[in-house]
């Protein structure tokens, strides 16, 4: 029975191709980013010369077509290699996960020849990319947005402030939904070298701090219909399917996150002794760590589970519950994993030199960007209780953190 070919294989199991890139981008994580994860944390930047090693290394554009420079892969290697950047340091696997799941990942579900041929390649060469969505009063209601584009001769005047953009710092290509008066939401690409582009200073952050996150503000910046991303009036598309796969992005950085701190958890019960017996004999560090485990498990599932349904098509409300449902068993792991490995080590894990206090402050804001955990329940009741209207008014989502749409960053 097990030779079967006709049986099904497990969203779990990997083809020797996708065991080889997650090696691959494993040894890059070891090498490159987790020597310089407490300076940049501490630094609130990335290292000078990461960027380059990381596109070197084929990470800044993980499915970019090879026709564009890019390595060609597929969304699984986009979320794999999230995956393995987090166990070593969350914030550099966000600022992959925006590049690809986000920026990457519109250019190619809804870019023109033109504009791939234009901004993938950049994107491939070294450029770096933002996903510009959020704003004062749009987070949770993400397309509650006030910047305008009006129209002007045959293009575009863009005006209005962009909150919490992560890459902002550093981005040479800004996507920016903004609300053409009588169209609709529409998606621009704007340079960051265009008249009336500023970005703000970065924000100081609890956690993932060495992603950059500013405010970027359009004052007159003019656009040709050539910067239009789909069409006119049809940014909610690019947004809500951009958006599913950057859920999809998120919970992959917070199974990477769960599993750095469980494998530091382990390692420490292994290790301490304490009434002569290693901490891991005891029941109370043995059940704790097997929960965790087990959860886990059932979030890496679910994530590659919904990153195959989007791999084999899947869209619509499907797609949208698949990866709601893994973006909220990430985010609850990643948290519970976090707490217990600085529970685990003790005093050690209270210290910044134990490692995993900064797991704990990264993990956090799993539960805030790219939607709420209330957002996330939205969305599976919506498919759940199909046919059942929702009652809308605002104090039916208590807890819904307004700037928590996308990333403290989207």
């Amino acid at each position: 029975m097990t030779d079967r070919q006709d049986i099904p294989r497990p969203a779990t199991w990997l083809t020797e191709a996708e065991r080889a890139w997650r090696a691959r981008v494993a040894a890059v994580a070891e090498k490159s980013v987790a020597p310089r994860a407490a300076a940049m944390d501490r630094a609130a930047a990335l290292a000078p010369d990461l960027v380059g090693e990381l596109r070197a290394a084929g990470l800044m554009a993980i499915h970019v077509p090879e026709r564009y420079g890019g390595r060609g892969g597929g969304l699984f290697d986009v979320i794999v290699a999230i995956e393995e950047l987090a166990q070593a340091d969350p914030a550099v696997a966000v600022f992959v996960d925006v590049q690809n799941a986000l920026v990457t990942q519109a250019l190619l579900s809804h870019g023109s020849g033109d504009q791939k041929r234009t901004h993938l390649t950049a994107l491939a060469g070294g450029g770096v990319g933002a996903f510009a969505l959020s704003e004062e009063l749009a987070g949770s209601d993400a397309l509650a947005l006030a910047t305008t584009a009006r129209p002007e001769g045959d293009g575009f005047v863009l005006d209005g402030t962009k909150r919490w953009i992560t890459n902002a710092a550093e981005a040479d290509l800004f996507l920016v939904l903004a609300r053409v008066p009588e169209r609709g939401l529409t998606a621009f690409l704007v340079d960051r070298r265009a008249d009336g582009l500023t970005v703000g200073d970065r924000t100081a952050k609890m956690g993932i701090r060495a992603t950059s996150t500013c405010e970027v503000r359009l004052d007159g910046v003019h656009l040709s219909r050539r910067d239009v991303l789909g069409a006119v009036g049809r940014g909610d598309v690019v947004a809500v399917q951009t958006l599913d796969v950057g859920k999809l992005g998120i919970a992959a950085q917070l199974v990477g996150l769960a599993q750095g701190a469980l494998t530091a958890a382990v390692a420490h019960a292994r290790d301490r002794v304490q009434f002569g017996q290693p901490i891991g004999a005891y029941q109370g560090v043995r059940f704790p760590l097997a929960r965790v485990s087990a959860e886990l498990e059932a979030a890496r599932t679910q994530l590659y589970s919904a990153t195959r349904l989007a791999e084999h098509g899947a869209g619509g409300g499907e797609l949208t519950r698949a990866a709601a449902v893994a973006k909220y068993l990430a985010s609850e792991v990643a948290e519970r994993a976090a707490s217990l490995a600085v529970e685990t080590l003790g005093g050690q894990g209270y210290a910044e030199a134990g490692g995993v206090e900064k797991l704990y402050r990264d993990a956090k804001v799993g539960k805030i960007y790219e939607g709420t955990s209330n957002m996330q329940f939205r969305a599976i009741a919506a498919h759940l209780l199909r046919g059942v209207p929702e009652h809308t008014a605002r104090a039916s989502h208590p807890g819904d953190d307004p700037d928590g749409a996308a990333h403290p960053g989207v």
